[in-house]
């Protein structure tokens, strides 16, 4: 079963929808202790990190989902939810973040508008199985602020201004800048893959 955690916060309407059409067999949760023990997690976002971090941190979510990735079961981060994952972000202030992956958030600085909101192009430069089958060319739905820099564990860039990580991944560990339950047959693919992944069996859906 995969856990989507739900910390008060997060686009959750369109994911579970999403999910739904799949059929995936998960459960919409704020308990931490049914994360830790959830086949696979994703973490949804939407808003400012350090609301999100201090959301996770209050609920104990947050040891969840450190639990969840160092365990290897996997896990996808979804905007906010992919900045979380990184050490820091400058959004507001000096704020830290999980430590997953290297480097701060940073704001968009030379970007013709901000926020970065509608269809973009993908770019991909790395292969994982979270992106197999998914061209280079591909468009995917953003709306958010602040971005993280292209480094070692970048899967896909987009481009506002400057190239920016649009998809990254690390053994066990993937995240989307964009909203994959938005971005159409893109996002279909993502998560399709990610529920493959999980080893999560088609079925009932379950709510909590």
């Amino acid at each position: 079963m995969i856990a989507v955690v739900d910390f008060g916060g997060g686009n959750l309407g369109s994911l579970v929808s999403a999910l739904e059409r799949r059929n995936a067999e998960f459960i919409v949760t704020d308990d931490p202790g049914v994360v830790a023990s959830a086949r696979a997690a994703i973490l949804p976002g939407d808003g400012a990190f350090e609301a999100t971090m201090e959301a996770l941190r209050h609920r104990g979510l947050d040891e969840a989902v450190r639990a969840t990735i160092a365990e290897g079961r996997p896990f996808l981060g979804i905007c906010v939810g992919m900045q979380i994952l990184y050490e820091g972000s400058e959004e507001h202030g000096r704020h830290a973040g999980l430590g997953v992956f290297a480097g701060r958030i940073s704001r968009f600085t030379d970007a013709p508008r901000v926020p970065h909101m509608g269809w973009n192009e993908l770019t991909f430069v790395a292969d994982h199985p979270f992106v197999r089958g998914i061209p280079s060319g591909s468009y995917a739905y953003f709306l958010h602020s602040y971005r993280a820099d292209v480094d070692a564990a970048t899967l896909a860039t987009a481009n506002h201004g400057g190239d920016f990580a649009a998809i990254v991944a690390r053994d066990n560990v993937m995240a989307t800048q964009f909203h994959p339950e938005k971005s159409q047959a893109t996002g279909a693919a993502l998560l399709d893959n990610f529920i493959a992944l999980s080893g999560a069996s088609l079925g009932e859906t379950l709510r909590a």
